[in-house]
């Protein structure tokens, strides 16, 4: 049987990072470091929600290279319990959301899109149901 584990991102800024995601209502679960050769490669830092076995893995590669997001990646999806609590504590970190909340359709669950420190968008998702 097979079953979702995780996603992983690539960082540059693992505090900036792990305060983007907290801010989410994500734990930081642990640290790991990857050492070939006997020098440390990168280090993965593994993030999820209480109750939840899946993870978001962000890897921050020490050779000090760049990335680009590329043009297939689209977003992740997170429901917060107060739209608007989140985005006050974001705003505090300077994020902001790419436009106003809105809602897709009548009816429809409050969103709003926000940018990791990376840049990854990320999809935030009312859950409080108004």
């Amino acid at each position: 049987m097979a079953r979702y584990l995780h996603t992983m991102l690539r960082i540059t800024d693992p505090e900036r990072s792990r305060a983007f995601y907290e801010a989410l209502g994500m734990e930081f679960r642990r640290e790991s470091p990857i050492v070939r050769n006997g020098e440390k490669e990168a280090t993965l830092y593994f993030f999820g929600f209480e109750g939840q076995e899946e993870e978001l893995e962000l890897t921050l590669n020490h050779d000090g290279r760049s990335y680009e997001l590329g043009t297939a990646y689209g977003h992740i999806a997170i429901g917060v319990d107060d739209l608007g609590a989140t985005l006050g504590e974001l705003g505090g970190q300077g994020i902001t959301p790419e436009r106003e909340p809105y809602r897709v359709r009548e009816g429809g669950s409050l969103i709003a899109f926000v940018q990791d420190p990376d840049g990854y968008r990320v999809e935030l998702i009312d859950r409080s149901g108004t």
